[in-house]
C-alpha cells in the first residue's frame, strides 16, 4: 500500500477514535487559562502571575510527544513561557523542513458567553470555548497528526524534518518589543525551517493567507489641567481635548498606494481612558489606536499623519508613543506550499483554496520576513476569532489532522 493510501485508510477506519482524542486534547488545553495580555493589564487577571503562562499547555504537549516517542526540544526566553518543538523525520534528510506551529496563548474571555469559556461544550458538531479555534483546536490537530505519522511508521518516509511546534506569545506584544515565541526562535536561530503552514486564519480551509498587513498600536496621552468640578474654567479638560483629537483622527485620510492583495490600510481607535471622578476636571486622557498598514507605509509616515491631527487641537499637550510595530508582507501565490495545499484539499475536501491577503497577523509574517516560505491555512470560521462563544467544527479538526499528514509527505518527499 502506498504511503498516502495508508494515511487515508487509517482515517477512514478510526474516525471515532480520532474524534475522541481531538476533543479530549482540546478540552484539556482549554481548561488552562493561558491568557496573554500586555503587562500593564496583567493586574486585571489575578489568576496570572506572568503573561501567558504557556507552560500550562506545554505540559500537555510534552506528555503527548513522550507518549508517542516523538523527540522534542524546549526553548524559553523566560521561565514559564516555553516553546516546545517535536521533530519527525528519517535520517535520509534532504535539508528541507516543514514547520507547523500552533500557539498556546489566548486572548481574555471577555463578556457575553453562554457557558463557562474555559469548559469545552460540544454541541451540533462544534466545540465551544476560549481557544477552541484560536489556537488550541488546530494545535491539537497537528499534535495528533504527528502521532498518526509516528504510529504508522511514516516518519521514516519523510526525507526532511517535520517540526510540530507549540509556541508562546502570539496574542499580545509589550511596548518593549521583546518576543517570547516565534520572534525569539528566529532571532536566536533556534529553528531553520524551509516551509511553514500556520493554522491560525480560519476561512474554513477555503483560503490561503499569502499576505498580511502590518500592525502598529499607538498610545496617545492628552495632558490638560486638573481642577475642581465646580470650577471647570480653572482647569483644562483632557477628555474634551481628546474628544477633539479623536474627531480629527476619524477624519484622517492616510496616504498609501492600494495593494493588489491587501487593498487599503485601516485605522481603529479601540480604547479610551480618562478621569478620576465626576467632580474632578480630568487632567489626563489616553487612547489606543490600532493601524493596519500596506506596503509603502512607514512608521515615520504614520506618526507624521497622526501628528498633523494633534496639531489641529489648540489647547493642552499631547504625547504619542508607538507601543508596537511590524511591517506588512506578501509572497508570490504560485509556490510549492500553496500548490501542495490546493492539491490535497481538492482530493480530501472537494475544493481548491484560493490565495488571499488579510488584515490580521500570524506567525507567517515573522517567518516570511526571515526568509521562510510561510502561509496561513487551517480550520475554523474566521468570524469566530476573539468573540464570545468561540467555536470550531470537530469535522474540520479531523480533516485538518489528515491534511497535515498528507502535506508533510508531499513537501518532504
Amino acid at each position: 500500500m502506498e504511503t498516502k493510501e495508508k494515511i487515508n485508510q487509517y482515517f477512514k477506519e478510526n474516525q471515532e477514535q480520532l474524534k475522541n482524542r481531538l476533543i479530549g486534547l482540546v478540552r484539556e488545553m482549554v481548561k488552562e487559562k493561558t491568557v496573554n495580555v500586555v503587562s500593564e493589564k496583567l493586574a486585571e487577571h489575578p489568576y496570572l502571575k506572568i503573561r501567558g503562562e504557556e507552560y500550562r499547555v506545554a505540559k500537555i504537549v510534552k506528555r503527548e510527544f513522550e507518549k508517542s516517542g516523538i523527540p522534542y526540544d524546549e526553548f524559553a526566553r523566560m521561565e514559564g513561557r516555553p516553546n516546545v518543538i517535536g521533530r519527525l523525520g528519517s535520517g535520509n534528510n534532504n535539508g528541507k523542513s516543514l514547520l507547523m506551529p500552533g500557539h498556546m496563548d489566548i486572548v481574555p474571555a471577555g463578556e457575553g458567553w453562554d457557558t463557562d469559556p474555559f469548559e469545552v461544550i460540544e454541541k451540533d458538531g462544534k466545540l465551544y470555548g476560549r481557544g477552541t479555534l484560536d489556537n488550541k483546536g488546530p494545535l491539537a490537530s497537528i499534535l495528533v497528526a504527528a502521532q498518526v505519522l509516528k504510529k504508522l511508521n511514516l516518519d521514516a518516509e519523510l526525507h526532511g524534518e517535520l517540526l510540530i511546534a507549540a509556541l508562546a506569545d502570539e496574542e499580545a506584544e509589550d511596548p518593549d518589543g521583546i518576543d517570547y515565541g516565534i520572534g525569539y526562535l528566529m532571532e536566536e536561530k533556534l529553528i531553520h525551517p524551509t516551509y511553514s503552514v500556520i493554522p491560525d486564519i480560519g476561512e474554513n480551509m477555503k483560503r490561503i493567507d499569502i499576505a498580511e498587513k502590518g500592525r502598529t498600536v499607538i498610545k496617545i496621552n492628552a495632558y490638560g489641567k486638573q481642577a475642581h468640578g465646580s470650577t471647570p474654567e480653572r482647569g483644562i479638560n483632557a477628555i474634551y481635548m481628546m474628544a477633539k483629537l479623536v474627531t480629527e483622527i476619524e477624519k484622517l485620510k492616510m496616504t498609501y498606494r492600494v495593494h493588489p492583495v491587501l487593498g487599503h490600510p485601516s485605522l481603529n481607535t479601540g480604547e479610551i481612558h480618562g478621569g478620576a471622578a465626576p467632580n474632578i476636571v480630568p487632567g489626563t486622557c489616553t487612547i489606543y489606536i490600532d493601524i493596519r498598514t500596506v506596503p509603502g507605509m512607514t512608521k515615520e509616515s504614520v506618526i507624521a499623519e497622526l501628528q498633523s491631527c494633534v496639531d489641529k487641537v489648540e489647547s493642552g499637550k499631547f504625547e504619542t508613543e508607538v507601543m508596537s510595530w511590524n511591517d506588512p508582507h506578501g509572497i508570490d501565490p504560485d509556490n510549492e506550499v500553496v500548490r501542495a495545499i490546493q492539491k490535497n484539499a481538492r482530493e480530501i475536501l472537494g475544493f481548491e483554496p484560493e490565495p488571499f491577503g488579510m488584515g490580521g497577523g500570524t506567525y507567517a509574517k515573522t517567518l516570511n520576513l526571515n526568509g521562510v516560505l510561510a502561509v496561513g491555512w487551517g480550520p475554523g470560521d474566521d468570524e469566530a476569532f476573539h468573540v464570545a462563544n468561540e467555536f470550531v467544527a470537530t469535522r474540520q479538526l479531523i480533516d485538518f489532522t489528515r491534511l497535515t499528514c498528507l502535506l508533510a509527505l508531499d513537501l518532504l518527499s
